[in-house]
């Protein structure tokens, strides 16, 4: 941990100001607090949570790359999945925690060149600050008559219609941290004693120890579950009329996830562009995040009523919607042009990359063709 970046003197004062809320918070519930609710608001106390506060969190100089700010490539190539929907719904679109606001632009471009842009493109954003970035973004990057097809919602819709896309949305909903002891399964929460430390709460009967006894987990073995990520399927499930569910995040499927050798769970946090496992320090300042559990994702989706349409790795996803293509349609000795084009696909699809570690999954309603996105490689029955 000493080889992290120290926080200027005005980010000290930020995040000591958010744990001294959070402090307080444990007080509030007896000495511990899950870390569920940690993290809940390590990102998302109002102006002091990580996705609340003022740093810059996505691209170079922050704390993490997404693939939309890689390049105008993965919109570029996604919209054909859209556009696929659109086409058959002749619906809108809805992004859930649009980030920059970068690849709203991007689709909205992208759809506009093959003709298909919807009547509304809806954001979803519980971050007032990244709701202003996201608005400039538009502002600055989009013509008039496509920038007025945003809108910027509080909840979901209901009887939504077409496509509702959220990308690397489901790792930062707060999941609980679960210990499987000896013969018994403990919460991991936190308390403080001159410092955020951790403590294990042996799990009172109820509905997450009756979560938590669905997985086979094996002894000394850390993990986490996510009945949050759950229930936003759910609630997804319920504003859905007709149209397709598309999230994109890094993840596996339950077998991968909960296998015996991944003892310590995936939970991981990021602060300027560097990966470590401390979420107790720099609160407010760090991502955190888990992977997510795709079996649980599927499972939630049919149980609300959805139709599991593909799961497969992004880089199939992205193969089977034309990335090549897109390549090829730059001449590859117009180096200023191909050389960083190149570069872009190759972080998409390298399994080095981002190409396996994460996956798209597809999730439908009164949907009748076959999603172009999983024509090859799906692998639903993984889950």
């Amino acid at each position: 941990m000493t080889s992290l970046p120290i926080p200027n003197t005005q980010a000290q004062a930020h995040s000591l100001q958010l744990a001294q809320l959070i402090k307080n918070k444990i007080v509030d519930c007896g000495g511990w607090l899950s870390f569920a609710d940690f993290m809940q608001m390590a990102l998302y106390t109002p102006g002091l949570g990580y996705y609340s506060g003022g740093a810059k969190k996505f691209g170079a100089g922050g704390d993490f790359v997404t693939a939309p700010e890689i390049s105008p490539v993965f919109a570029q190539t996604l919209v054909h999945q859209l556009a696929q929907v659109l086409a058959e719904t002749d619906g809108n679109v809805l992004e859930l925690g649009a980030g920059t606001g970068r690849l709203a632009v991007d689709l909205l471009m992208a759809l506009e060149g093959i003709k298909q842009w919807p009547e509304r493109y809806f954001i979803l954003e519980v971050s007032a600050h990244l709701r202003e970035i996201q608005k400039k973004t538009v502002k600055d990057n989009l013509p008039a008559h496509l920038a007025q097809c945003v809108v910027w919602l509080d909840a979901l819709p209901e009887d939504f219609v077409g496509v509702i896309i959220g990308n690397e949305v489901l790792d930062a909903i707060p999941a609980h941290l679960i210990y499987h002891g000896q013969n018994a399964l403990f919460e991991r929460g936190v308390k403080f004693e001159g410092g955020f430390v951790w403590q294990d709460k042996l799990i009172e009967p109820g509905a997450l120890l009756d979560y938590v006894k669905t997985y086979d987990l094996p002894e000394d073995y850390l993990t986490e579950v996510n009945p949050a990520a759950n229930g936003l399927i759910n609630s997804l499930a319920q504003s859905l009329l007709r149209g397709v569910v598309l999230l994109v995040d890094y993840g596996f499927c339950a077998r991968e996830y909960y296998h015996p050798q991944r003892n310590l769970g995936t939970l991981m946090c990021h602060f300027q562009q560097y990966a470590h496992t401390d979420p107790l320090i720099y609160v407010g300042l760090q991502d955190l995040t888990t992977h997510v559990d795709f079996s649980a994702i599927a499972h939630a989706a049919l149980n609300a009523g959805l139709t599991l349409e593909g799961y497969c790795t992004q880089a199939q996803f992205l193969m089977n919607c034309g990335i090549l293509d897109q390549l090829s349609r730059v001449p590859a000795d117009d180096v200023p042009r191909y050389a960083p084009l190149a570069a872009a696909v190759q972080k998409l699809l390298s399994p080095a990359e981002m190409g396996d570690l994460f996956k798209v999954i597809a999730l439908s309603k009164g949907i009748e063709r076959a999603l172009i996105g999983f024509m090859s490689g799906d692998r639903s029955h993984t889950l």
